[in-house]
């Protein structure tokens, strides 16, 4: 059985997925794009090792933060580790949808476009052909140059994501309503700041490392502008409070619209209803 605990930033994955992995005798695998690299522990909030109860966690900690580790790289992995433990139940949680879906779904990626034929040296009528031979069923009219070599030229990109590759797959969101969500994003952001999130960032800018994932990641970019001097420190941290909570509502409409998502809203007070009612509704649903 493999379940997908996943939902916005600061929603309460990373407990409520322990929790499962201790009932199910699950492992866990990361869904988090940022949680692979090695040292981007306090801004990506990654779970410590006094929280995994002996569990074991997969890619996690497992790329440096110079290199670039991709949706490719993911895919891989994943279904390499769901293999290598097809006897065991699996936990994949995080908040990265594409993540999930590259892993899980038939998706593919289109290969580069390596075509360099000059298509200027052809005759319209060459071109035609050709066209007809990439699809026979393309309606350029043959006197169409342009159009006709643009269709040549393009790549090909695969449909996604239709196909679900596994049997058994349980997707499971978290979520709360909109205000109690941005107050937990707001207050996540200034716990990390308390933690010193801001040495953390600090280390890579020092080292003049500005990778993708420190240029791009939420928490890292917004600090960078502020050993920039382009913003105050409280400026950077308003920033990251904005872009987290911005980023939480393009998380909800990814899993709403690419993935079989049941929903189900966090109860803060007592974690063990949610997970009570989790397991109760994976038990009506198991095939």
């Amino acid at each position: 059985m493999i379940i997908v605990i996943c939902g916005p930033t600061g929603v309460g994955k990373t407990k409520i997925s322990i929790e499962l992995a201790k009932k199910y005798k699950a492992i866990i695998i990361n869904a988090d794009a940022m949680q692979v690299y090695k040292g981007l522990d306090i801004g990506t909030a990654k779970i410590k090792e006094s929280e995994k109860e002996n569990i074991p966690h997969y890619l996690f900690d497992i790329c440096d933060v110079y290199k670039n580790y991709t949706i490719y790289d993911y895919q891989n992995d994943v279904r390499n580790i769901i293999k290598e433990n097809k006897d065991k139940n699996i936990i994949l949680v995080g908040g990265s949808g594409l993540y999930i879906k590259s892993a899980l779904f038939d998706y593919q990626f289109a290969e580069e476009n390596k075509n360099t034929i000059d298509y200027s040296k052809y005759s319209n009528e060459e071109l035609y052909n050709l066209a007809l031979k990439k699809d026979k069923n393309m309606d350029i009219h043959i006197n169409n140059r342009k159009r006709l070599i643009r269709f040549l030229t393009k790549k090909e990109l695969p449909k996604n994501g239709n196909k679900l590759l596994y049997d058994n797959v349980h997707f499971i969101g978290l979520t709360t309503d909109r205000e109690k969500l941005y107050d937990i994003i707001n207050n996540r952001v200034d716990k990390l700041i308390d933690e010193g999130l801001v040495d953390e960032v600090k280390y890579f800018y020092d080292n003049k490392i500005f990778t993708k994932a420190l240029n791009t990641g939420i928490g890292y970019k917004e600090l960078y502008k502020y050993f920039d001097g382009k913003i105050t420190l409280d400026e950077a941290i308003e920033l990251i409070k904005k872009n987290t909570r911005h980023f939480a509502k393009r998380q909800y409409t990814f899993f709403n619209n690419q993935l079989p998502i049941q929903w189900f809203s966090v109860d803060y007070n007592n974690l063990n209803n949610t997970v009570d009612k989790i397991i109760d509704y994976i038990k009506k649903n198991k095939s």
